[in-house]
């Protein structure tokens, strides 16, 4: 069975999540406390976890960054913020989802299988293995999930890795920013396409050349191309 943890102040909000995901066989672990919810995220075993931003003693954002230095499942926000520079900043900080209050529970159920079936379908020991992509200077390996750049080695969270894998498994396709998202992410884009700017973002961050300088920045980079209008290509 697999466990969740609710980090959330509003305590029928959290008893409502409960009640939907424990119908769908999941256990549920509730926490109100923004600082006591990361010492049991970092110390417990969970599946997935439900991150509210307002919480007291610390916020959802700083509880998602330190939950993503040390593990590797999946994170979904949960907020009445509705501002894409929240969006925004919490997919920057590893969220796998960002959910606007109010919302529907069987939405979020819905969501979190999506995001827990992906999880165990890449890490399955039976997944597909020996898969490597080489491209000029970035190799892929699929089958430990690693990334190196120039021979060095680069750290990438979950949906960083798999959408660098898919835009370099189909090189010179124009995707747009829907499809990558319906893709990656297995869910309608409404509403949700900074997801794809900020994991784009991200992943230019540590696979083009210097991207710090003006004359290299991500107006013209190497591997993944903006095309205007339309979306992304990874290009050859």
């Amino acid at each position: 069975m697999k466990k969740i943890l609710i980090i959330e102040d509003e305590i029928s909000i959290a008893e409502l999540e409960k009640d939907y995901l424990e119908l769908s066989n999941f256990e549920v672990e509730i926490e109100e406390n923004g600082r006591k919810g990361l010492e049991r995220a970092l110390e417990e075993d969970f599946d997935l976890f439900i991150l509210d931003l307002m919480l007291p003693d610390m916020d959802g954002f700083d509880i998602c960054r330190e939950i993503r230095d040390k593990k590797n499942v999946p994170i979904l926000m949960v907020s009445a913020k509705k501002e894409d520079i929240d969006k925004i900043r919490g997919l920057g900080l590893g969220a796998d989802d960002y959910i606007t209050k109010p919302f529907s529970p069987s939405e979020l159920v819905a969501r979190v299988k999506a995001h827990l079936a992906r999880y165990d379908m890449l890490t399955s020991p039976g997944a597909a293995r020996g898969n490597e992509i080489k491209i000029r200077g970035i190799r892929i390996d699929k089958t430990a999930r690693r990334v190196w750049v120039n021979d060095e080695e680069k750290q990438f969270t979950t949906k960083e890795f798999d959408l660098l894998t898919f835009l370099a498994e189909n090189p010179n396709r124009v995707f747009s920013k829907e499809e990558l998202f319906s893709t990656i992410w297995e869910m309608e884009p409404e509403g949700d396409i900074a997801t794809v700017t900020v994991h784009i973002k991200k992943i230019r961050e540590k696979i083009e050349f210097n991207t710090s300088k003006p004359q290299y920045n991500t107006a013209k980079p190497q591997y993944i191309e903006t095309i205007w209008g339309v979306g992304y290509r990874f290009k050859l």
